[in-house]
């Protein structure tokens, strides 16, 4: 596009539509990564295991459980054995060897009862547990009289069923039988499972991996001396943040040059470990507009979308090493609400959906304004507010897309579609919660 040319005009839906078209085939033929299954790491390294997918299925090594075992602390038995059992004729066993969590499985002598707590190998020849509270007397006692001489005995008032009380050998999972579906989400039991049966190491699918350029000759990194002119880069910070909580890696590299052939390089270098680039600032209709400048020539659209905050809007295609049809690229306006904004919009639920999240989307509310607003009608305009206790939305801010402040202050989104011009008190509106 030549600095001459009028960008097009679209709507909200329009350019909505045009991005998920752009971003669809991030979807296909994703690339895998192992990690290892290991608490150590997971506590190591926290962001290497959060909000993992899993990249394909997995049949489970090993039976879950391993062994029959004991679901309570009580008796082993053999349920047989205590037929008739009554409170008024309680049948006596003597007591057997305690077994212990981790102890290997013995065997359950006829005639006896086995001490065993919870999680211990079920003796061979026992088909039940008592629990201790049912066991008379209802506490576990030496097995052995003081002299070691003689076994100690316990008695029954009722008679178990059979396997109550035991957890059979495989009865979670078989071995050999699904254990999680590709495409699963890896959350602590999905994690636990999986350590469980022994795997060490899985696939999951690499995440989306994100080059962040934020453009402008004026912006420089937080914390070095500003000249006057100069401002700090909170782009890059703002959507470095947002990108990651939609389960992407960034690498944010800042372009702080106006230059074309600056930015060009950028890509170059980033492009080729990259999924998707996303620029910030320099596509509007000024004289100096780097993104414009460098991207156009190269097949990147440029358009005004009927929004505010937000209205240029860029995406395309460009050639780069490493991706035989072209690195998709989408270009936001440099004010911060503007960028974020348009993030929240057009690309945050695409990513969320490439990430698995179960939901892509912000919970929308209806709810009455608790102020009248005025809006552009032939734009939709997006403000910033909170919501009132009693449930009703307030304003925070004004409509201007640099108060940053306002929206770090906000709870909420409020949408004002196109055609509306004025709301009054107690109109409702639809809202998006931004605080979760």
């Amino acid at each position: 596009m030549s600095k001459n040319e009028t960008m097009a005009s679209l709507s909200l839906d329009q350019h909505r539509a045009a991005v998920e078209a752009l971003l669809a085939p991030l979807s296909q033929g994703r690339a895998t990564e192992s990690i290892s299954i290991s608490a150590a790491r997971i506590a190591g390294a926290p962001d290497a295991y959060r909000h993992r997918v899993l990249a394909e299925d997995i049949a489970s090594p090993t039976d879950l459980p391993p062994f029959d075992n004991s679901q309570m602390d009580g008796y082993a038995v053999r349920a047989a054995e205590l037929a008739g059992a009554t409170p008024d004729a309680t049948v006596r066993l003597r007591v057997d060897p305690q077994i212990n969590a981790g102890d290997t499985i013995s065997e359950l002598e006829p005639g006896t009862a086995a001490p065993i707590m919870t999680g211990a190998p079920l003796p061979t020849g026992a088909d039940a547990v008592v629990p201790i509270e049912r066991a008379i007397p209802d506490h576990f006692r030496p097995t052995l009289d003081a002299d070691g001489s003689a076994a100690s005995t316990v008695d029954f008032a009722a008679v178990p069923d059979s396997d109550e009380f035991v957890r059979r050998r495989g009865s979670d999972v078989a071995r050999g039988e699904l254990l999680l579906t590709a495409g699963s989400v890896l959350g602590p039991a999905q994690l636990g499972v999986i350590a469980a049966t022994g795997l060490t190491k899985i696939d999951v699918l690499r995440r989306i991996r994100v080059l962040l350029v934020a453009t402008g000759h004026e912006i420089r990194e937080p914390g070095t001396p500003l000249q006057p002119g100069q401002i700090y880069d909170s782009n890059s910070a703002v959507l470095s943040q947002a990108l990651i909580e939609c389960g992407c890696t960034v690498v944010a590299w800042p372009c702080r040059s106006d230059d074309a052939a600056d930015l060009l390089r950028i890509i170059e270098k980033g492009a080729p470990t990259a999924d998707l680039v996303i620029t910030v600032g320099g596509v509007s209709a000024g004289a100096r507009e780097v993104v414009r400048d460098a991207l156009g020539p190269l097949g990147v659209e440029f358009s005004h979308v009927a929004m505010q905050p937000g209205g240029p809007q860029g995406l395309g295609l460009v050639e780069a090493a490493g991706h035989a049809d072209g690195i998709p690229v989408v270009t936001f306006p440099g004010n911060p609400v503007s960028a974020l904004v348009s993030f929240e919009i057009f690309v945050r639920p695409l990513l969320r959906r490439l990430a698995g999240f179960a939901r892509t989307e912000r919970e929308t509310l209806r709810l009455p304004l608790a102020e009248a607003v005025e809006s552009p009608a032939g734009k939709h305009q997006v403000r910033r507010a909170s919501i009132d206790p009693d449930g009703r939305v307030r304003l925070v801010g004004g409509p201007s897309s640099h108060l940053l402040h306002s929206y770090a202050a906000s709870t909420a989104l409020v949408h004002l579609p196109v055609g509306l011009g004025h709301a009054d008190v107690g109109d409702p509106v639809d809202v998006w919660r931004i605080d979760d």
